[in-house]
């Protein structure tokens, strides 16, 4: 068990919890979404400019922001996992309502929202297909990967303790 929380590690376990509660989210696709996006390293930066814990770039950052009341958001406060971890969850809380799919969302979060309203509106994705009609590589292996590491976050970890030590 220790190796796969090696494996799986669970940090900012009460932020986590905070925004998931704040904006509807389950708390175990939160830490997915961290594990897979930066293996809970709130320094990380993508090669696109990606930043923080949930890998957000920093003009989604600043809309959201601005859609959240957050003032004069400065680019470096992406590396504060509070602050990186609140606009994530907010940002995907706003992607699962608008596409009411948990692979839509999470493909949004990765590939852009504009990006998958295109593939809805031609076709060449629908609510009732798998992820494998994503048609861009590197967001359908995200889907996959979240997916992944959903289940295994929900095995080995309950959000309703305390603590998971």
């Amino acid at each position: 068990m220790w190796f796969l929380k090696y494996l799986y590690p669970l940090k900012y376990r009460e932020c986590i919890i905070k925004y998931a509660d704040e904006y509807g989210v389950d708390p175990y696709l939160v830490a997915a979404v961290i594990k897979v996006e930066s293996n809970f390293s709130p320094e990380a930066v993508s090669p696109k400019g990606a930043m923080g814990l949930m890998q957000i770039m920093p003009d989604t950052a600043r809309w959201a922001a601005e859609q959240m009341g957050i003032e004069n958001l400065k680019e470096e406060k992406l590396f504060d996992p509070d602050i990186n971890i609140r606009i994530g969850v907010w940002y995907l809380a706003g992607l699962i309502k608008e596409f009411e799919d948990i692979d839509l969302a999470l493909a949004a979060y990765n590939g852009g929202r504009g990006n998958v309203r295109e593939w809805i509106k031609s076709g060449i994705y629908d609510k009732d297909k798998n992820p494998d009609c994503i048609p861009f590589g590197e967001t359908k292996r995200f889907v996959q990967k979240v997916k992944k590491a959903y289940s295994w976050y929900k095995r080995l970890y309950d959000f309703n303790q305390k603590s998971n030590r």
